[in-house]
């Protein structure tokens, strides 16, 4: 016979049932929060919201540009056009400092920039461009004040021309007015001279460049000096002298040498006499 021990099994039975009533406690509750555990501290999940000052960034910002627009718009120069000529004059900081002129057609013809200096119209200047389209052809070597037009050639004949304009103050180290020279002045102060008939005078100097275009004559005609820089072909630089026998006109043009030069006589727009060029 088995001999069953009541207490013992008694004991064990109970044990199971505190067991099993335990864990079907602890499933009952599983949907409850639980207490974290030691050491841990609780997730808290914040939904993102927007503040007024985030809102600005929905707004669509400007690209960064390389330099501010108050810069860009001083560096532009100003400009005065007619159909194939553009002749423009800008500041020392500008994307063309000085006064230039822009072939802007594709033709036999060439632009000019004509311009007076400082307020005085006994002497006008131009710059011929006798380069391809879109070349830009000038002189950074300008006065405290400035009044220039476009123009545009067939070879010595003005075709057409654009409105003057008169800008100020545009360069901080302007070329400085000086409109009492005479012949002789202009010889003694030069290396080099030139003359056409008796009438018309050239002459320049070394370093730091000066030329002089000097009317010797004693009649209504013009002198115009016409020579090229630097040995470019492509640009060439003319005084006209217009305020009468026994003066002189001048132009500066720093460390830049003369490649080559001649003195014509002119009555108005018609040459009347030159001579060959010569070379420096």
């Amino acid at each position: 016979m088995i001999t069953v021990n009541r207490q013992a099994l008694t004991t064990r039975c109970l044990a199971l049932l505190t067991v099993a009533g335990a864990v079907a406690a602890t499933q009952g509750c599983a949907g409850a929060p639980q207490p974290p555990e030691a050491g841990r501290q609780p997730i808290v999940v914040v939904a993102a919201t927007k503040t007024p000052a985030d809102s600005s960034t929905d707004a669509p910002t400007e690209e960064p540009t390389d330099e501010p627009a108050e810069e860009k718009a001083r560096s532009a120069p100003e400009c005065v056009r007619v159909r194939g000529a553009a002749a423009c004059v800008g500041g020392d900081d500008s994307l063309q400092p000085g006064v230039s002129v822009e072939d802007t057609e594709n033709d036999r013809l060439h632009p000019a920039v004509e311009y007076y200096l400082n307020g005085y119209l006994g002497t006008m200047y131009s710059v011929h461009n006798l380069a391809r389209q879109g070349e830009v052809r000038g002189s950074p070597w300008i006065g405290d004040t400035i009044t220039y037009r476009a123009a545009l050639y067939k070879g010595d004949h003005r075709l057409k021309v654009s409105e003057w304009k008169t800008l100020k103050k545009v360069t901080k180290n302007p070329v400085a007015r000086e409109t009492g020279i005479s012949p002789a002045t202009a010889q003694a102060r030069a290396r080099v001279c030139t003359s056409t008939r008796g009438r018309a005078l050239v002459c320049f100097t070394g370093k730091k460049t000066t030329i002089f275009a000097c009317d010797t004559g004693t009649d209504r005609r013009q002198v115009h000096a016409e020579y090229y820089i630097g040995g470019d072909p492509t640009a060439r630089f003319e005084i006209h002298q217009l305020a009468g026998p026994g003066t002189c006109g001048k132009a500066v043009h720093g460390r830049r040498t003369i490649s080559k030069y001649r003195a014509s006589l002119f009555d108005g727009d018609h040459r009347i006499g030159d001579a060959l060029y010569k070379y420096n």
